[in-house]
């Protein structure tokens, strides 16, 4: 058998039954969207890479578990999110994040944005890495389920369903959680503007 053309439960099930080779394509075919999702949890190399191989080792673990009635994918994707939750959870408490903390060029940014002054028509390439530099900062300081539910929704436009079924969570309490989440990220950013 073809098993870069088998299908995910084809896979799945010959994986269960002691197939290396058949673990090994389920990794290949997956592993980009297990790096992509993990990514949105970890800010270096090393830690994505660190979460995708427990993420593979959860799933060569719990093959049992998948029942085949959802998407394998799906399936993959939800052990992903618990497994970088579990992870960041695990990790030391960041201290709060105070405007000392920031750089000369993220003060001015959010001095010059965020504060209604005067700002450019264009951003430049610069600026947008400095304001995405500034919201991870801004975004570490936060709760696991605060960051998850922004970097998914407001980060990579994931539709309301897409991050219950990639958490776990009802939809009304994405929803919560959501606004919940923007409330206490804008006052992150006011306290360190000292509004």
């Amino acid at each position: 058998m073809d098993l870069e053309q088998a299908p995910d439960e084809e896979l799945a099930r010959l994986a269960r039954a002691g197939d290396e080779s058949a673990f090994g394509e389920i990794v290949r075919r997956h592993s980009p969207r297990v790096f992509r999702t993990a990514s949105r949890f970890f800010r270096r190399r090393e830690q994505v890479e660190e979460a995708a191989q427990e993420v593979f080792l959860k799933a060569f673990t719990q093959l049992d578990t998948y029942e085949g009635r959802g998407s394998f994918e799906g399936w993959l994707t939800r052990i992903t999110t618990n497994t970088c939750l579990n992870l960041l959870r695990s990790a030391r408490r960041r201290p709060e994040l105070t405007s000392s903390d920031l750089s000369e060029d993220e003060g001015d940014w959010l001095e010059n944005n965020l504060a209604g002054e005067a700002a450019e028509q264009q951003p430049s390439i610069e600026r947008a890495v400095v304001a995405a530099d500034l919201a991870e900062k801004v975004l570490s300081t936060m709760s696991e389920d605060d960051r998850v539910v922004l970097m998914m929704m407001d980060g990579e436009e994931a539709s309301v369903k897409e991050v219950a079924e990639a958490t776990g969570w009802s939809e009304s309490n994405v929803k919560v959680k959501a606004m919940r989440a923007r409330r206490r990220m804008r006052e992150a950013v006011e306290k360190l503007l000292g509004i």
